[in-house]
């Protein structure tokens, strides 16, 4: 892990999120799940745009940067969200996003046949706002994750996912296509209560100010560990 630039403080740390780094940047965090990445026409507050820059105004109320998402994790996901203090910093890292390596932990339903590969698919949302394979290709968009098995369960598998596009609801349509949906998982799943078993666990990519090479990882959920 890399050392934070600012100080963090953890005196006016937001509930909800914990902050990895911050420089005059960017700022990394790893999200809790449950929590919107951005507000919504539903939730204004609590969201982590929101949290982070009360969390700014605390530290110097005369500040006036704001903040831009460069990249959103579904509600329910936890793990890592960067967000950048300036909008070019943010075209900065549209530019390079294709090259950012970003790895999920998934726990699944059942035992997988294949220990690891690649899933490829094509994907369309449909009007109930579900996301779901097509066969015509030009009825959708191609889906490409990448997994391994880390370790198995009575019940479940613990994946280790790094995602080759970045497709809506990607991860939780292509394993419950599989046949293995997520734990936790009431969309695509059958699952009624807990949380969605996906984590944003690492991300690795090269700073859009300095060019340094940045690698940031959090902790394991204790529950992925059944």
């Amino acid at each position: 892990m890399i050392k934070s630039k600012i100080k963090i403080r953890t005196r006016y740390m937001p509930e909800g999120l914990k902050i990895l780094y911050d420089d005059r940047d960017i700022i990394i965090i790893d999200k809790s799940a449950g929590l919107l990445s951005v507000k919504s026409n539903y939730e204004k507050e609590k969201t982590a745009h929101f949290l982070l820059t009360n969390y700014i105004k605390k530290g110097n109320p005369r500040i006036k940067e704001s903040l831009f998402a460069v990249h959103r994790l579904d509600r329910e996901t936890s793990g890592i969200l960067i967000f950048a203090k300036s909008y070019a910093i943010r075209e900065k890292f549209v530019e390079q996003w294709t090259t950012v390596e970003k790895k999920y932990l998934a726990l699944v339903h059942g035992t997988l046949k294949e220990k690891s590969g690649i899933i490829e698919s094509y994907l369309a949302e449909g009007k109930d706002y579900r996301v779901r394979r097509v066969e015509n290709a030009s009825e959708g968009k191609l889906a490409r994750t990448k997994y391994k098995v880390v370790k198995e369960f009575k019940k479940s598998t613990l994946l280790e996912i790094e995602l080759l596009t970045g497709k809506k609801n990607q991860i939780r349509v292509q394993f419950s296509e599989k046949g293995h949906p997520l734990i936790g998982d009431s969309k695509y799943g059958n699952s009624i209560k807990g949380r969605l078993a996906l984590h944003a666990w690492s991300i690795k990519f090269k700073h859009p100010h300095s060019d340094e090479e940045m690698y940031f990882e959090t902790k394991i959920p204790d529950c992925f560990m059944i």
